[in-house]
């Protein structure tokens, strides 16, 4: 729990300061691998089944993250990673290929505006990026315009580059009542369902499948499991208390 609180403030800070880019760089200069939430190992179980050995797979947003890695270890190799910050690629970039993993390509791209065709991706994945956009966006349950458009400009893209019948993967912290009104929006043709992983506090795994929704489908009965948060007493009047301050009120 504290280090979910101290990745939000970190989001808090890069987006209040409007240096995203050269804080995301400051911070990528220094660390060599971070993960955002849990690592790979925790939802494996949940991701691998989706995957094929031929599948071709787009990460947005990926730092510095091993994610990458791990699903090539697992035999997924056509990889693609981009990310905004131009160190964080170069760095990954020559970790991969120090450790032989050249078929992975990383490039410095924008998932705002993503450079690829239509209809090039068999899988999309995303941990903890689109997050980013929400940290500032106000009312979860009415974010604010701004904020609705870039995550509406994000979703229309990674709509656009899965080929038919591919898969979209959005693992988050937030919940199906604020993410699924965003992602049934009706220019998706996507089906939704929705898995939790993690001890005490839950994320979500979102798995989207193009051309799997209903015509009829307006939002109801999709498939979604909502967690059962089992915190002992002290998280509930420690960390937890923390995680539900207003971060604004924190002075950072």
């Amino acid at each position: 729990m504290k280090t979910l609180l101290l990745q939000l403030l970190w989001l808090t800070l890069i987006l209040n300061t409007g240096h995203c880019s050269s804080l995301s760089d400051e911070r990528f200069s220094k660390e060599e691998h971070y993960e955002w939430f849990k690592d790979y190992s925790h939802f494996r179980h949940l991701i691998l089944p989706l995957l094929k050995p031929d599948s071709s797979v787009l990460e947005l947003g990926s730092g510095n993250s091993k994610l990458s890695e791990e699903l090539y270890n697992d035999g997924i190799t056509d990889i693609t990673c981009i990310d905004l910050s131009a160190v964080a690629v170069e760095k990954m970039q020559r970790r991969l290929r120090l450790k032989g993993m050249k078929e992975i390509k990383v490039l410095e791209a924008d998932m705002l505006d993503m450079p690829f065709g239509n209809e090039c991706f068999d899988v999309v994945v995303e941990k903890g990026t689109m997050d980013v956009l929400f940290v500032d966006g106000g009312d979860p349950w009415n974010p604010q315009p701004s904020t609705r458009a870039k995550v509406t400009a994000v979703l229309e893209g990674v709509h656009r580059v899965l080929k038919k019948d591919g898969i979209f993967v959005s693992i988050t912290f937030g919940q199906p009542h604020f993410r699924r009104p965003l992602f049934n929006a009706p220019e998706f043709t996507w089906s939704f369902e929705c898995s939790t992983f993690g001890d005490g506090f839950h994320y979500f795994l979102y798995t989207l499948c193009k051309g799997r929704r209903l015509p009829s489908d307006k939002g109801e009965g999709e498939r979604f499991d909502e967690p059962s948060v089992c915190l002992l007493q002290d998280e509930l009047e420690g960390e937890d208390y923390m995680f539900r301050t207003d971060v604004d009120e924190l002075n950072c």
